[in-house]
């Protein structure tokens, strides 16, 4: 396995002008994510919200629907405590989960779940997406958008199989797998986004930051739907 702090994703990272003068709030628990905040030279703060803000799948969400509705959830429900406190700030949040021949990937339950993940997944293409929304608590406004990165997963020999799930690694990774630990049967198809694998595509939230002021809509504090999304039966 590789440090990843010693990985080329970390290095280079983009890092964007602030769109406002309000501190950063990093909406995520994950020390992936701000491993990947840090090494771009974000300041920030870390606010995590609830699980409840991780439910509700509906029957019919598409991968890129359901990781835009949590992020845009997250980053809801930290606004709306914000808010009451009277404070402020660029909320960050994100989600991320796999895919692959239509079923949707998250974080698996136990070893065993984790497994059969990866027996899925083992020599197959696959589709990681992560969702991200970018919300101003003191403008009311946000933007939410959704980044996709195609992956193969080389076939995985029951020997690598077991050694990578003693290692634990998997925990809390959407896909049972975490691109950043160094496996070699894992590589991006084409020019995606490494660090959207790890959980933040950091080359489109920049540019996110950047074009804030243009692409960022009002939104009414405690919402719990993406902007644009309509409601759906689950």
């Amino acid at each position: 396995m590789t440090d990843s702090n010693d990985l080329p994703l970390m290095q280079n990272l983009p890092c964007a002008r602030l769109p406002t003068d309000e501190p950063i709030v990093l909406g995520s628990g994950s020390p992936r994510r701000a491993q990947l905040m840090t090494a771009a030279g974000y300041p920030f703060t870390v606010q995590v919200a609830s699980d409840e803000a991780e439910c509700g799948m509906c029957s019919r969400e598409t991968a890129p629907e359901m990781v835009a509705r949590y992020a845009y959830r997250k980053a809801a429900e930290i606004a709306t405590r914000m808010t009451a406190d009277k404070d402020t700030g660029l909320i960050i949040a994100a989600d991320t989960v796999a895919s692959c021949v239509g079923q949707i990937l998250g974080k698996p339950r136990d070893q065993e779940h984790a497994e059969s993940t990866l027996r899925l997944l083992s020599g197959r293409r696959h589709d990681v997406y992560t969702g991200v929304c970018v919300w101003s608590v003191k403008h009311g406004k946000c933007v939410v958008d959704v980044v996709r990165t195609e992956l193969m997963m080389k076939p995985i020999s029951e020997p690598m199989l077991a050694d990578y799930l003693d290692t634990m690694l998997w925990e809390g990774k959407a896909g049972a797998f975490g691109y950043q630990d160094g496996n070699d049967w894992l590589s991006i198809i084409g020019d995606g986004s490494e660090s959207n694998v790890v959980g933040l595509p950091m080359e489109r939230l920049a540019e996110l930051l950047e074009n804030f002021d243009s692409l960022a809509e009002t939104v009414i504090t405690g919402s719990t739907e993406p902007l644009g999304q309509s409601r759906r039966n689950c």
